[in-house]
């Protein structure tokens, strides 16, 4: 029985050790994924020259693909095989919608239930506010998803048809929908060339914009939608999205739109009908999409600081999108507009904001701020012969997740890739998720030390 007792308390111990709470298990399984795609995509059948990749570069394309940024060190459509191309779909998808989803739909399947823990993961990895309802969000993120890109592939296919024909049509669909779903902007274009031949074509625009947007708006947003018809009884969060959603993208675009109008290496030398769907698109694309209709390396310095703004604000939570989040920016925007006015709350169409909320929005935005310049700091180091425009673009792209480069990516030197890498995996996990895995958890309560005042501004 000692024995027994013993080895009982042995394994307790271990299991107390070995504990991961939600946050480092989100971000341990992006890690385990882009390690699985970093060996498939170093496999001779995985690209066209039979030559494996270095560890570098699949590493950086894995990440890429997992954390659907879209920078790319090397073409994907020149490079890879339709086994390579495969693979970056499949790590786009899960990446996408998070590998904990696909894990409890893998349980689900199997039929098993579904506990507390599996439910803090979804939780965890969906960034919703409250566990009920997991399961049944799990199984309407599947089917919503499915179906919009089901849609997607086909008004894309039947497009491409008369430029690529049948079967490869219907290849090209499936994978521009998923990757445009996901805002992971990976392409099969060729050279590089993303969309840039489409910027007059009204199909390819709207399908590709609209994918990415109701990819990027997130699914909590998408499934109040549907269950409440009334604008009047949707939740402030989807309100807020929204508005503050169309409220970017249209300014972005009109922004564009009048900064590029006569630079002839982006709107100058096309009609108006093309200025407008180029304006559009390079307006909604920084929030996180990473395709590009126009050529990025020729924009106005100007457009360039609007085209990084908008990248680091991001789309909304729950979803595709990276950067700090539309709620995140709109929140701290209502709080210093609160403080301007001499108010204690920060109210916003008849509610008031936690104060916790606010601190929270401070704290993912300051943070992710420290991070992009630490990281832009060492580029300029390891990269001492970039401008500090090109490098910056660089950072907050691949903190957003966005997918968009000034043309670096593939000149970038081995602790550069490394860098971006990092960088396109904290943007996907979460400034703060990160800081929360990697932090220990301290349960004892925190004494309270005396308060007193500095001055501050």
């Amino acid at each position: 029985m000692d024995k027994q007792f013993k080895s009982f308390i042995r394994i307790q111990r271990l299991n107390r050790l070995i504990k991961v709470n939600p946050a480092q298990t989100l971000a341990l399984g992006f890690l385990c994924l882009i390690f699985i795609g970093t060996i498939l995509l170093m496999l001779p059948g995985a690209t066209k020259d039979r030559h494996h990749l270095s560890f570098i570069d699949a590493l950086f394309e894995a990440t890429s693909a997992v954390c659907v940024t879209g920078l790319v060190v090397v073409d994907t459509q020149t490079t890879f095989t339709l086994f390579g191309q495969i693979v970056l779909m499949a790590l786009i998808q899960i990446g996408g919608l998070g590998f904990m989803v696909f894990g409890i739909l893998i349980a689900m399947f199997l039929g098993k239930n579904i506990g507390l823990k599996g439910r803090l993961m979804i939780q965890e990895s969906l960034n919703q506010i409250s566990l009920e309802g997991m399961v049944k969000l799990v199984k309407f993120v599947l089917g919503f998803t499915l179906l919009i890109e089901s849609i997607g592939a086909l008004v894309l296919s039947i497009r491409w048809a008369s430029d690529f024909g049948f079967p490869k049509s219907i290849y090209y669909g499936i994978f521009h929908s998923i990757s445009s779903f996901n805002n992971a902007g990976f392409d099969i274009m060729g050279n590089f060339n993303s969309v840039t031949g489409y910027a007059g074509d009204v199909t390819i625009i709207l399908t590709l914009s609209s994918l990415f947007i109701i990819g990027g708006i997130g699914y909590t947003v998408i499934m109040d939608l549907i269950k409440k018809k009334s604008i009047r009884k949707l939740s402030l969060h989807t309100k807020l999205v929204l508005l503050i959603t169309l409220i970017l993208n249209v300014t972005g675009s009109i922004f564009i739109f009048l900064l590029e109008y006569n630079n002839p290496g982006t709107l100058g030398d096309l009609s108006f009908k093309e200025k407008v769907l180029g304006a559009y698109f390079h307006g909604v694309v920084p929030r996180t999409a990473g395709f590009n209709s126009l050529n990025t390396a020729d924009l106005t310095l100007s457009s360039q600081f609007v085209t990084m703004l908008l990248m680091f604000i991001g789309g909304g939570s729950g979803g595709t999108a990276g950067g700090i989040k539309v709620t995140t920016f709109i929140v701290i925007i209502l709080a210093v507009w609160t403080l301007v006015r001499g108010r204690d709350d920060v109210d916003v169409m008849g509610r008031r904001i936690p104060k916790e909320l606010i601190f929270r929005a401070f704290s993912i935005t300051l943070y992710s701020a420290f991070i992009v310049l630490l990281i832009l700091f060492i580029l300029t180091i390891t990269e001492n012969d970039v401008p500090l425009n090109v490098l910056l673009f660089e950072v907050i792209s691949a903190f957003g997740t966005v997918g968009m480069s000034l043309g670096l990516t593939p000149e970038l030197s081995t602790i550069g890739k490394v860098l971006i890498s990092i960088m396109m995996f904290i943007g996907r996990v979460g400034p703060l998720t990160l800081a929360f895995a990697l932090a220990k958890v301290n349960k004892k309560q925190s004494v309270k030390h005396a308060e007193e005042r500095i001055m501050i501004g």
